[in-house]
């Protein structure tokens, strides 16, 4: 099965409220539970310190959001869930894509014109305040979307310019190094994501001061809030309009059809305001309590969140690891891993091609290898019970070449990954430099193997 890999930032800042849930959380993590999607989400807590120079509030919100995200039903085990910050090869990608993205596009960016529109508004230096970090915000969003070739990044509409101009930067990247090193990501706009409004009627917003809590403070909390939210002034016993009462759309947001309908139908009957209220909070309390349970469980082991962030930064950067060797040798930094013609000077390989070699194990199943032009072995695959199933793997590997393939990295070899499946695995090497360097090998013959295709 052709999986998509999906890819979504979380910005670390604040607390989540009900907004967030209804509006990013829930139908986020419902959309990785797919089978098709291959998940990504990310903690951007880089991107936090453009606006927050608080670090007890930065370091707070990590934990805080992480363990809002996993109570709410992310499974760690299921998607790659990590922070940035964990994430050593992102910054390093910034630099290289910084090196060719042009000054013009980052100045046409929102955020920084916004800024500097307030400054000439105000009478200030067009750049008073402005720093680097805003500045190359678009371009820091592109090495978290593009280290990881993902295909659809879902963004609300402010943020749809940042993925035209990492779509943009990669492809100048590629034309300059005369390759497809990135896969250019498509933007994923959900039109039927859910717009709370907050305790006045306008959008949920910290902005605001207009929110909701998820979590914070408990039931308490929860219900003092939703008994806070701006009504109209009609009595019990007068017909309500749903359509225009927050109460309402709170409501639909999280029952059920039926219920909704029946919820409609009371307000249009009479029902109370202080009774709606009601009705809203144990509809709300019901479905956040266990949530919530499983929420301050993990606010107590911060050790156990930690665990689980180190693992999915493992994942991540089994992609990022090799990613960033071969982007380290297209551009002649190859000192981490020897760039391929420095591989040849030191070990000829005289003309031939790489070669796919089928075979039967011993227990008959079907089998092929993959040898480089001098015979070195690089790839074993896994076994196949089906003879068509191994051919079309080969098949596959020849149409797609090494862009295509996902690496899972061991201490000294690498599983590898096509079409979201197994496929096989590379010898086991006497450390992670030489299996390193083996991989740079491994992806040349796959590229020969798909341009010869």
């Amino acid at each position: 099965m052709n999986r998509t890999r999906v890819l979504t930032g979380i910005t670390t800042t604040g607390t989540p409220h009900l907004g967030n849930y209804a509006g990013a959380i829930r139908p986020a993590i419902a959309a990785s539970r797919r089978e098709d999607v291959d998940a990504f989400f990310f903690m951007a807590d880089y991107h936090a310190l453009i606006k927050a120079d608080d670090p007890a509030r930065v370091a707070r919100s990590r934990l805080e959001i992480a363990a809002s995200w996993l109570a709410c039903g992310l499974d760690p085990q299921r998607v790659t869930f990590y922070r940035q910050s964990d994430i050593p090869e992102i910054p390093e990608l910034c630099w290289l894509l910084t090196c060719v993205t042009a000054k013009g596009l980052l100045n046409r960016a929102h955020a920084y014109k916004a800024a500097v529109d307030k400054n000439v508004e105000a009478g200030e230096d067009p750049d008073a305040g402005v720093t680097a970090g805003l500045y190359m915000y678009p371009v820091l969003m592109a090495a978290d979307i593009l280290a990881f070739d993902a295909h659809k990044v879902p963004v609300g509409r402010d943020q749809i310019q940042h993925l035209e101009m990492a779509r943009d930067i990669a492809q100048r990247f590629n034309h300059l190094y005369g390759r497809d090193f990135f896969v250019l990501p498509e933007v994923q706009i959900e039109e039927q994501v859910a717009t709370l409004p907050g305790l006045d009627g306008r959008k949920m917003s910290k902005s605001y001061d207009n929110t909701i809590p998820l979590f914070a403070g408990g039931a308490k909390a929860l219900r003092e809030a939703v008994m806070r939210i701006v009504t109209d002034s009609r009595l019990p016993g007068e017909p309500k309009d749903p359509d225009s009462s927050s109460l309402y759309t709170l409501y639909r947001a999280f029952a059920a059809p039926a219920d909704a309908a029946a919820f409609r139908g009371a307000l249009e009957a009479g029902l109370s305001w202080g009774e709606a209220k009601q009705a809203l909070f144990e509809l709300l309390e019901g479905q956040i309590a266990p949530m919530r349970e499983r929420y301050e469980a993990l606010i107590a082991q911060p050790a156990h969140i930690e665990d689980i962030l180190h693992e999915g930064a493992r994942k991540a950067r089994a992609l990022a690891t090799p990613k960033l060797a071969l982007l380290r040798e297209a551009v002649g930094l190859g000192s981490h891993a020897p760039s391929v013609d420095a591989f040849r000077t030191a070990r000829p390989r005289g003309d031939k091609p790489p070669r796919l070699a089928s075979f039967r194990d011993e227990q008959g199943r079907f089998r092929f290898r993959l040898f480089a032009g001098d015979g070195e072995e690089l790839l074993l695959s896994r076994a196949f019970d089906d003879p068509k199933a191994a051919g079309m793997a080969q098949k596959r590997l020849k149409e797609l070449g090494g862009a295509a393939v996902r690496l899972q990295l061991t201490s000294t070899a690498a599983q590898l990954e096509l079409d979201g499946a197994a496929i096989g695995s590379t010898p086991e090497y006497p450390d992670a430099g030489t299996r390193d360097q083996a991989l740079g090998r491994l992806r040349e013959a796959l590229d020969q193997l798909a341009g010869a295709a």
